[in-house]
């Protein structure tokens, strides 16, 4: 039997219909949070975690949630004395012009990822030699474990090093794994790596206006 128009419509409309985007929400009180909202470390499961302002500034209390969630700190900075060069860039070994590094409170040593087509990679270099080349900055000396990066670039004989929250790396790693095209990443992936990092320079200020020595 052939369905009338009448009796088709109903049916049609659902499909047709966008259905509203679901907000996100805390994922400790299940409150809508708002673009730009904070975010937590689950410790445990080593994710990073959606979390509404009052959840956030909960977790920030010592011994909130028996240690384990982290809440990531929304400082940016930059040490203007400190300087990489090609000899320590090359150290590194960084296959691409970006990489970022936080400090695992379980391993007890600093970790190095980086963007790639397959997402972050972990860097098969030792741990050591990161430690060498970065691990006495000023940077690294205030670095928080688990939940704040520095987030290195080399671009046109330029380096940089900011000490950034470790959910920005990520949101990098997202990004350039949705843009990436061919060997290098394409035009696109490139235009966002740049607007990603005038953002990040942008935000970020040096030590000594932000009453570090």
């Amino acid at each position: 039997m052939t369905a009338s128009p009448a009796m088709r419509t109903p049916g049609l409309r659902r499909f047709r219909t966008e259905r509203p985007p679901q907000p996100e929400r805390c994922e400790l009180c299940a409150a809508a949070v708002e673009a730009g909202h904070r975010h937590l470390v689950d410790i445990e499961k080593r994710a990073l975690v959606c979390a509404c302002a009052p959840c956030a500034l909960l977790m920030e209390q010592p011994g909130a949630a028996a240690g384990r969630f982290r809440t990531v700190p929304a400082r940016y900075l930059t040490d203007p004395g400190h300087r990489l060069d090609e000899s320590a860039w090359e150290a590194l070994q960084i296959p691409v012009g970006v990489a970022f590094l936080f400090r695992n409170a379980a391993l007890d040593r600093l970790v190095a990822l980086y963007p790639s087509p397959a997402g972050a990679t972990e860097s098969e270099l030792e741990p050591a030699t990161w430690t060498d080349v970065l691990g006495g900055s000023r940077l690294a000396g205030l670095l928080e474990p688990d939940v704040e990066a520095l987030l290195l670039r080399r671009t046109d004989g330029r380096f940089e090093c900011h000490l950034v929250p470790i959910d920005i790396c990520y949101e990098l790693v997202g990004r350039m794994r949705l843009l990436w095209q061919g060997f290098d990443g394409g035009a696109e992936a490139r235009t966002a790596l740049d607007a990603f990092f005038a953002d990040v320079t942008r935000r970020v200020r040096p030590l000594g206006e932000v009453g570090h020595p």
